[in-house]
């Protein structure tokens, strides 16, 4: 048989089995900075949506953000993978991620022959959220609250507007933020908003874009990636190092998506082009998947 056609029957099965089916994707990392894999993610997403999947899109923008902090003069701080945010980092990170970024997304899927939607968690109170204050262990072994500033924690998932727009045919790209009870605005982790869209949708899959080729047991050895992680192995893998910074909050979103009843979760990497079609559309897959 001709290669090409061999690549297309693989396919095949995969679209039949995700016709139809909600997939909740985080777009971010380089993959929102170099123009080749900006515009490899767009094709994929259109793709998908062609063949009859149904795309749901969440973006980032942490290096956009940290851009804008550096011109204001602010220096950028971590805890537990999560950026500590004053008044002044959620302004700057609200006009950043639901102004320039969300809407850029939204054309450039557009351009590629989507039609694509934007929101944001303010709209229609799509995202309730309140003060999210993580508790950290110290050089001492001792448990401490910290305050992050205005870093939400999800408290509730209006799907509604998203389903309007899924049901009419377009694909929703949605900025992470969301409002408190008094109207606080309040960051929210990408990973962890869309991990919480996943479970609200009972979405088919999770698919999580980083800058890593998945979760590896050498962060330094690319050959001790870990193809499958089943939910009862992630607190040991945890506690032994394996997963720790930034990738606190990808896994945090897995275990969110599955709990909620989505049926897989997947770490990729994005700086590989089509990342996202060879996950969904080839027997092998790539990166890290997260089960029950």
């Amino acid at each position: 048989m001709n290669p090409t056609a061999d690549v297309l029957i693989e396919a095949l099965p995969y679209i039949q089995r995700f016709y139809n089916r909600r997939i909740v994707i985080k777009y971010g990392g380089a993959a929102m900075e170099e123009d080749s894999l900006i515009h490899s993610v767009m094709e994929d997403i259109v793709l998908m949506k062609y063949v009859g999947m149904r795309p749901i899109v969440v973006h980032g923008g942490g290096p956009s953000i940290k851009k804008w902090l550096d011109k204001v003069g602010k220096e950028t701080e971590f805890v537990e993978g999560l950026r500590v945010s004053d008044a002044e980092t959620v302004e700057i990170a609200e006009m950043v991620l639901a102004g320039n970024i969300n809407k850029s997304i939204v054309a450039r899927i557009n351009q590629h022959g989507g039609q694509a939607i934007g929101l944001c968690g303010k709209d229609a109170n799509l995202i309730v959220a309140e003060k999210y204050s993580p508790q950290v262990t110290d050089e001492h072994g001792n448990e401490t609250t910290v305050d992050i500033g205005f870093v939400g924690s999800i408290i509730g998932v209006n799907t509604k507007p998203i389903i309007t727009l899924d049901e009419a045919g377009y694909i929703p790209v949605i900025a992470p933020n969301g409002t408190g009870a008094d109207g606080q605005t309040y960051n929210i982790n990408a990973d962890t908003m869309a991990g919480e869209i996943a479970s609200a949708l009972q979405a088919e899959k999770l698919i999580l874009l980083t800058d890593t080729i998945g979760i590896c047991q050498d962060l330094n050895d690319i050959t001790t990636l870990i193809p499958t992680i089943r939910m009862r192995e992630i607190n040991a893998l945890i506690d032994n190092g394996t997963i720790s910074g930034g990738m606190l909050p990808k896994i945090s979103a897995c275990n969110t998506a599955l709990l909620g009843g989505v049926a897989k979760t997947h770490i990729i990497d994005g700086r590989i082009p089509h990342s996202m079609l060879l996950e969904v559309l080839t027997e092998g897959g790539i990166g890290t998947e997260i089960i029950r």
